[in-house]
């Protein structure tokens, strides 16, 4: 396989998990009855459209040059276990599974930017690993507000 059909295959890959991300926070906005939560789910699919339109345009040849900065990590995902995944999910169990999802797009966006030598895709793969950070940041700290601060 050549180098431009691995990196094709790539992107293709990395297109096909943003679109099965934008069709789980569609659905998480549609379970969630807490408005404010609810708008963070709708904001998100926004979020996540916008990282697959970057896909596209690296694939399509546009060059990417990411901003760099470092997410903090409150490693809350990595302690807790969903209850219930059904529609019947409480806000807790949400939360809880938004947080994993992110944290496997992170480990996966960081581990598609070590397998390649093109430097422009690692660097969106960087830059869309830091994303995925932040994504998860945000379900952390509105767990610790409002799950771990009632207990």
């Amino acid at each position: 396989m050549s180098s431009a059909n691995a990196v094709e295959e790539i992107l293709n890959f990395a297109i096909t998990n943003e679109e099965e991300a934008i069709q789980f926070y569609t659905d998480l906005a549609k379970t969630v009855k807490r408005t404010p939560m609810k708008e963070i789910f709708e904001q998100f699919v926004s979020e996540e459209k916008g990282h697959k339109a970057k896909l596209e345009e690296v694939k399509k040849g546009k060059r990417f040059v990411p901003e760099q900065e470092k997410i903090l990590d409150l490693k809350i995902a990595d302690y807790i276990v969903i209850a219930n995944t059904g529609p019947e999910m409480e806000y807790k169990d949400a939360l809880i599974l938004a947080m994993n999802r992110e944290k496997k797009s992170f480990k996966l966006y960081t581990n598609l930017a070590q397998s390649t030598k093109d430097e422009d895709i690692r660097r969106l793969f960087e830059f869309l690993a830091q994303e995925e950070a932040k994504h998860k940041l945000r379900f952390e700290i509105e767990y610790d507000d409002y799950i771990l601060s009632d207990n």
